[in-house]
């Protein structure tokens, strides 16, 4: 019989060896062993099931009071989210990788529990009560999302299978409508690549230019290169809101202000800004607007674009199919109305209503304290962390505006070593790799970095135990010098 399992990790120098617990019960230890070779035994772990956490969330709130003094929204918040009570690889699980997906209430649980269980039908397309149910379920979320983000009217919203086919939405309708040869889209060199691949596939085939914003010293876009970047020939910026690797916020209405001008539209990026904070589409004056579902605690293969009324009405179709449609001939077909035009075949309902349990869900919460509470997670976590011996932590200091994650590296350590060495020994979710930003990272002189990210299920206690880890991590990688 095999005595254990042998995993090499991408940049490690030495081997784990997993050890089988019917041949060594002995190995059952919450220290790590080390020998003279280059190797380490890891001791199997529980891994246990979040779906009976719920009898004991009284317990873990009283508990966790207990730590804090007083009960902090991330505290009051947690028992809501059945998957944070589990342990993975021996250890209470922490997760920081909420830039990357948020995880889900169990309003939301049940929001989609319910649409299957109870009215689950087409919509659009049915006189009978399933239905008619899901019908009005379905164009209810689309309201509330208006509302969400201050939208005019309800038909401003289109939803899609996330943010990226937003944005492509909108340059393969849009875009290649609109732009010809020569004409300008600027961007900053900060994009993730969701919105930089669509446009450059649109300038291929229209000829347009894409110009990019660059960095400043503090590791943010230079605003005074992209005020000075515009000319009569700018016809479009597509930026974020809230970069995902450098949780710099970027002053979204002063570039509205240049680009319109110029007589340019202004597409937002808006996936990090949306689940953390207050966004007005109306003050910001944005012409287009993305963000997705998964990212503010409602389900995966949901997003949705914002459009001003007057630009969606003049966009043709970005796919075609049924429910786009007003007829159909066998020479050619006219087209429905916004939104109705941009959401071809059967949408995801149960996704969309999900959705609209989860902003009843951050509604109920409030918009403003979750910013706030957030900033104040946002300056413990930069803190704490740039205490790490020989760490870099990118982006702007905490006196400027700064989301609630950091991205950094660490001296001569990998970032994947890092996330998989807090994984497996501390139960610690980070995220590392490029982020989707291949050309900012490029920028910072690097090609990967490790990400922590919080959100407001998160509390301090947890950037406590991360800190401990990662000095723990730091410490072992230092011990094989």
């Amino acid at each position: 019989m095999m005595e254990g399992v042998v995993l090499k990790l991408p940049s490690f120098q030495f081997q784990l060896h997993f050890i089988n617990p019917s041949r060594c019960s002995s190995c059952f230890s919450s220290t790590l062993r080390t020998s003279s070779s280059p190797s380490l035994r890891f001791r199997f772990r529980r891994f246990s099931s979040p779906f009976s956490v719920s009898a004991s969330a009284s317990t873990a709130r009283e508990t966790d009071n207990l730590h804090l003094g007083s009960l902090s929204l991330g505290h009051s918040t947690r028992p809501d989210f059945p998957i944070l009570h589990q342990e993975v690889n021996g250890s209470k699980l922490v997760y920081l990788d909420n830039a990357a997906t948020s995880q889900k209430p169990i309003a939301v649980l049940k929001a989609l529990q319910n649409y299957y269980e109870a009215y689950n039908s087409n919509v659009h397309r049915g006189i009978h009560y399933l239905s008619a149910k899901a019908t009005d379920e379905y164009e209810l979320a689309r309201k509330k999302v208006a509302s969400f983000i201050n939208a005019g009217d309800a038909r401003e919203i289109v939803f899609t299978r996330n943010a990226t086919e937003a944005i492509n939405l909108v340059a393969y309708s849009w875009g290649i409508a609109n732009l010809k040869s020569e004409d300008e889209i600027i961007l900053t060199v900060a994009e993730h690549h969701s919105a930089i691949v669509p446009w450059q596939l649109v300038a291929e085939r229209t000829g347009a230019v894409l110009k990019f914003v660059s960095l400043d010293e503090h590791d943010v876009p230079n605003l005074k290169d992209f005020k000075e970047m515009f000319t009569t020939k700018t016809k479009l910026v597509v930026t974020h809101h809230v970069s995902n690797v450098l949780a710099s916020v970027l002053p979204i209405e002063d570039i509205v202000s240049w680009a319109h001008r110029f007589g340019a539209k202004v597409l937002v990026d808006a996936c990090q800004s949306v689940p953390h904070m207050v966004v007005d589409v109306q003050a910001l004056d944005a012409d287009f607007l993305v963000a997705s579902s998964h990212k503010m605690c409602g389900p995966t293969g949901i997003g949705f674009l914002y459009g001003k009324i007057d630009l969606l009405s003049a966009m043709p179709p970005f796919l075609g199919g049924g429910e786009m449609i007003s007829d159909v001939f066998l020479d050619h077909s006219t087209f429905a109305e916004p939104p109705s035009r941009f959401e071809a075949g059967t949408p995801a309902i149960g996704e969309a209503i999900g959705l609209g349990a989860a902003i009843d869900y951050l509604s109920e919460i409030g918009m403003q304290k979750i910013h706030t509470y957030e900033e104040e997670l946002a300056n413990y976590l930069y803190e704490n962390l740039r205490a790490v011996p020989n760490i870099r932590i990118y982006g702007p200091v905490p006196n400027a505006q700064r989301a609630a994650l950091c991205s950094f590296n660490i001296e001569n350590m990998h970032p994947t070593d890092i996330a998989t060495f807090l994984d497996q020994q501390h139960g610690i979710a980070i995220r590392s790799g490029h982020h989707c930003a291949q050309p900012l990272h490029r920028a910072l002189g690097v090609s990967s970095s490790a990400r922590a990210s919080l959100y407001f299920y998160n509390t301090k206690e947890d950037v406590d135990y991360f800190i401990q880890a990662l000095n723990d991590t730091v410490n072992f990688f230092d011990s094989f010098k």
